[in-house]
């Protein structure tokens, strides 16, 4: 994935790596860069690298919004329903829609379905991280 290097202003700040695509999206006059955004690919990563990203991203900004084009639909389905089932997330917004997508072998736009759905915290979510990173870093110690 390509990216670009940011460098902010302030110099006492760290320069940031930022989507290549993100940066056109926005030059482009795309839509808005959302820092709670993730678009879920179907060949570029595992199903549970979105899961664990949407359970961080959770933490950090309280609502996730997850999109995906056409087959990568699926799997941002998927990457929800795990999140419910496990008790972490809550369904806030579904929306479907088309776009226009450049093909580079047809020459024209081609449209594609495109799925977008916010989620936010479940009133648990922060007990259930809490158990779980306690579980990860193994039992405490007891003392008789």
């Amino acid at each position: 994935m390509a990216s670009v290097q940011v460098e902010p202003s302030n110099s006492a700040s760290e320069a940031i790596a930022v989507p290549a695509a993100a940066v056109a999206a926005v030059a482009g006059g795309g839509d808005i860069l959302k820092k709670n955004r993730i678009q879920v690919s179907n060949t570029k990563k595992p199903l549970f690298f979105y899961v664990n990203l949407a359970k961080r991203f959770m933490q950090q900004y309280e609502e996730v919004e997850l999109s995906a084009l056409g087959m990568a639909i699926a799997t941002v389905v998927t990457v929800v329903e795990i999140l419910k089932n496990n008790g972490l997330a809550v369904e806030k917004k579904i929306s479907t829609s088309t776009v226009d997508v450049g093909d580079e072998t047809k020459g024209r736009p081609v449209q594609k379905a495109k799925m977008e759905i916010i989620l936010s915290k479940s009133e648990q979510f922060d007990q259930l991280m809490a158990a779980a990173a306690a579980e990860e870093n193994g039992p405490a110690e007891q003392t008789e």
